[in-house]
């Protein structure tokens, strides 16, 4: 099961199309089917894929990225790190993910299907701050382009696009580049980042964001020769909305001939929620630009260059409501799609068996006291609407200090769960930590678990506050105060599953979730 579709059933949709943190997307169409990737920054496997025939109903079919590269960087949680802002596109047969990692470097996967199976990551151009890659093959002339960003906080610049031919091959580039759009030379531009490459009406476009995560707005960049001039519009901004920063995303163009634009919307907590925006070729935008040329021909984004909250859905075959899975039941011990470890894993973190439930092993760590430092936690995307969370959980171990539980993991974190206390008794305990604190602390008093065995409520309210609830046999009870959830720098805050145990010798044993739900709240 999924949280609730964003059709309305009436043939209009409401925004956005994906109420969860689907990070800078970027999106394309092969044949009658349109497949949507985004960011996945630090959280394994990932480059997640999604697949719909109208733009409006989603589904994960997989991801491209089963493991971290270099692996060895990736052995512990780099939240806020990884992959970022990546581009999807279709060519020579095959499909093609770019991104830039902004220690490493730029790197590319292929694959003939979009279910793969996927190359291992290639690092096309090696160096700190590259972030943002977009690779173009130009049919008109057969030449292949690629274009970036840069990333301040490791390279020292930013707000300019770097541009360089590249091998078809897309494995290496044939220059040394040269910044093709300098936005220190555009009065009011500043952060220009995430460009999306293209070839329209006899003009290389560039779709790119600037102005800042929470507050931006899209811009649009053409010139008749790749490595520039380029003139700039705005085309997509706030106005009188209450869509923040509507920016940094994806053209397609639908079988049918109509232009659509996906891009997202910093939520606090939530992360970057996915709207989609109708498009149409004209006059519109805003030059900000003395030397801009005059002329039509200009992308005009949603109503008029403003967010639309409710429109028509795309001219397309009606398809069923639909919405990314959230529920599972984990059968055979297997978890859904929709689940992401918080670094590379290692054999034995999950096990399969004969019946229903997931099986986590209590893994042995020096850092039991804080989940932000566990690369063994599976985690799923905080839904973006008032929703109740709930699993049922079991601990197996003898070990003195076990424990397993449900979070809300983010900058701050939040737990509830069982653990093994003295004398072999299993105790309901809630922990919690503020952002910056170094180890977490009591949330509220422990009280005996009969059975070693607890069901386990979430309760997210407006502004992603939490409350936690649990019954180990006498009913439903709250436990402690509300939690805000709080996001790492540019990742929203995530749902959890974990199992532990302090260092020792030998298998500590395992715990077991069931039936987890998120259920929408009326």
């Amino acid at each position: 099961m999924a949280l609730p579709s964003s059709d309305l059933g009436d043939g209009t949709y409401r925004n956005p199309v994906l109420d969860a943190d689907w990070s800078d997307p970027d999106l394309l169409r092969v044949g009658d089917d349109y497949y949507l990737t985004a960011s996945s920054f630090g959280r394994v496997p990932g480059l997640p894929l999604l697949h719909s025939r109208d733009l409006v109903n989603w589904t994960l079919v997989g991801h491209a990225l089963q493991l971290l590269e270099p692996a060895k960087e990736f052995r512990r949680p780099r939240h806020d790190c990884g992959v970022w802002a990546p581009s999807l596109r279709h060519h020579d047969d095959r499909f093609w993910i770019f991104w830039g990692d902004p220690d490493q470097g730029i790197f590319q996967v292929n694959a003939p299907e979009i279910r793969g199976p996927w190359t291992r990551p290639h690092l096309v151009k090696q160096g700190k701050g590259l972030i943002d890659a977009c690779p173009l093959w130009d049919d008109e002339s057969g030449e292949a382009y690629l274009v970036h960003a840069w990333a301040k906080s490791r390279s020292g610049v930013k707000n300019r696009l770097t541009g360089h031919r590249m091998r078809p091959d897309g494995t290496g580039l044939l220059d040394e580049g040269k910044v093709i759009v300098d936005a220190d030379r555009l009065p009011g531009w500043f952060t220009l980042e995430g460009p999306k490459l293209y070839r329209h009406d006899g003009w290389f476009w560039i779709f790119a964001p600037a102005g800042g995560v929470e507050t931006g707005w899209q811009g649009a960049f053409r010139s008749r020769d790749f490595f520039g001039p380029y003139e700039e519009r705005v085309v997509l901004e706030q106005g009188g909305t209450e869509v923040n920063g509507p920016h940094q995303g994806g053209w397609v163009r639908t079988q049918h001939g109509e232009d659509w634009f996906v891009h997202f919307q910093q939520r606090g907590p939530y992360g970057r929620v996915v709207h989609l925006q109708p498009m149409r070729w004209g006059p519109g935008g805003t030059s900000r630009s003395s030397e801009a040329e005059t002329g039509g021909g200009w992308p005009v984004l949603g109503d008029e260059g403003a967010p639309v909250a409710v429109h028509k859905k795309p001219d397309l075959p009606p398809q069923p409501p639909s919405a990314p899975a959230t529920d599972d039941d984990f059968p055979g011990g297997r978890f859904g799609r929709q689940w992401q470890w918080t670094a590379n894993p290692q054999d034995g973190w999950a096990t399969q068996h004969s019946a229903d439930g997931l099986r986590l092993t209590c893994v042995r760590t020096v850092d039991a006291h804080d989940l932000r430092k566990l690369p063994n936690v599976l985690t799923q995307r905080l839904p973006g609407i008032a929703a109740t969370v709930e699993v049922e959980l079991s601990l197996n171990s003898e070990d003195l200090g076990a424990r397993a539980g449900l979070a809300v993991l983010g900058d701050a974190f939040s737990w509830i769960g069982l653990q093994r206390g003295e004398g072999g008794s299993v105790q309901l305990v809630h922990r919690f930590a503020e952002s910056g604190a170094e180890r977490e602390r009591e949330g509220a008093h422990p009280v005996e678990a009969p059975g070693g065995r607890a069901r386990l409520w979430i309760e997210i309210g407006a502004g992603a506050r939490c409350r936690f609830f649990y019954d180990v046999g006498a009913g439903r009870q709250p436990s402690g105060q509300v939690f805000a959830a709080t996001p790492w720098r540019w990742v929203g805050a995530l749902l959890g599953l974990f199992a532990l145990a302090p260092v020792g010798g030998g298998h500590a044993g395992a715990a077991s979730f069931t039936q987890f739900r998120i259920t929408a709240t009326p």
